[in-house]
């Protein structure tokens, strides 16, 4: 797919020349580079949910030994509490069902996002410590709460 047609597909209005990478590029771009962060969208598998427009997209990952991984799951912010993220979750679980055994996560230690994987039917599986801080040359902030270790959450599939 083009970056034209994927500039359609995904529902925005207006003229483009890029994409942002982030609001910090050069370091995520670093990650990517040493292998700290693996998804950028470009070779893995993504998927959207759309409901009058695009309301989440997930992007998925083969870790190997039979484990999938979401590397990115978003809604949008209007959009939040209104199932897509879980409609995402068990597409995806539906999907690779079958192919993998394992459904994997990694987030940070939040009051957001640790609550909503557990409804899904995710458990905590191992920490990397002070992820956040080692990698990221600025706090990551979220809820109010400075993101330290990455969380991994498992479930089966």
């Amino acid at each position: 797919m083009t970056a034209e047609q994927l500039w359609k597909q995904s529902g925005l209005t207006g003229e483009y020349e890029a994409w942002a990478f982030s609001d910090a590029p050069d370091k995520l771009a670093a990650l990517v580079c040493e292998g700290t962060k693996t998804a950028t969208c470009s070779s893995y598998d993504m998927y959207a949910v759309k409901d009058d427009g695009v309301k989440g997209e997930c992007v998925v990952t083969d870790e190997g030994n039979g484990v999938l991984e979401i590397k990115n799951i978003a809604t949008l912010p209007e959009s939040h509490g209104k199932g897509y993220g879980r409609l995402l979750i068990k597409y995806i679980s539906e999907k690779y069902a079958g192919k993998y055994m394992i459904l994997q996560v990694g987030t940070g230690d939040s009051p957001l996002t640790i609550p909503f994987y557990e409804k899904c039917g995710f458990r905590k599986h191992h920490k990397i410590k002070n992820f956040f801080l080692d990698n990221y040359d600025h706090p990551i902030i979220e809820e109010g709460v400075q993101l330290v270790d990455m969380v991994y959450l498992r479930k089966g599939i």
